[in-house]
């Protein structure tokens, strides 16, 4: 049995599959554009609509973050060009949710670079300086030394940024 739950224009298509092979457990997965749900099929409507809606927003988040993922990415390799002289050497940026006391860090041995996901909710500037100061832990080595200070307060808006980070740190987080 199959049903297709009609969605926006901009959302995929939601198909529910009921499987007699299926005991317990309800999975999705995006199949040719479309979110595809198989869930077992003694399962009553009333858990299987639950169900369905966990299953399809969990999936929606994984699809977001992905995407957003690749545009971190691309936000820094365009700052390290633009602001670094291309000098960092970040392996990878990506978003993080277990960083709740820091905005962001670096791994410097492998240029990994993590931001805090509490940094989706701040002003672009704000954003580009905390990624600008993480790649330039990819170059600049010692740490917070006088050198790092140079090529970190290229970031527009560098010492604004801070004053919102702390304001934000202090009194944004519902405190």
């Amino acid at each position: 049995m199959s049903a297709a739950q009609p969605q926006s224009a901009e959302e995929p298509e939601v198909e529910v599959i009921a499987s007699a092979r299926r005991r317990k457990s309800v999975q999705a997965r995006l199949v040719d554009g479309r979110i595809q749900v198989r869930v077992p099929a003694a399962m009553s409507a009333a858990d299987r609509e639950h169900a369905v809606a966990q299953v399809v927003a969990s999936l929606r988040r994984k699809i977001s973050t992905r995407d957003s993922a690749e545009e971190l990415e691309q936000r820094a390799r365009r700052l390290n060009e633009q602001y670094l002289e291309g000098r960092a050497r970040a392996t990878s940026v990506r978003w993080v949710s277990n960083q709740r006391h820091r905005w962001g860090s670096c791994t410097v041995g492998t240029g990994e670079i993590r931001l805090s996901d509490r940094l989706r909710e701040v002003p672009g500037y704000v954003l580009d300086a905390v990624l600008i100061h993480e790649l330039v832990h990819t170059f600049v080595p010692g740490g917070h030394n006088a050198e790092f200070y140079r090529w970190a307060d290229r970031a527009p808006k560098a010492e604004r940024a801070r004053g919102f980070l702390e304001a934000y740190q202090r009194y944004g987080e519902g405190q």
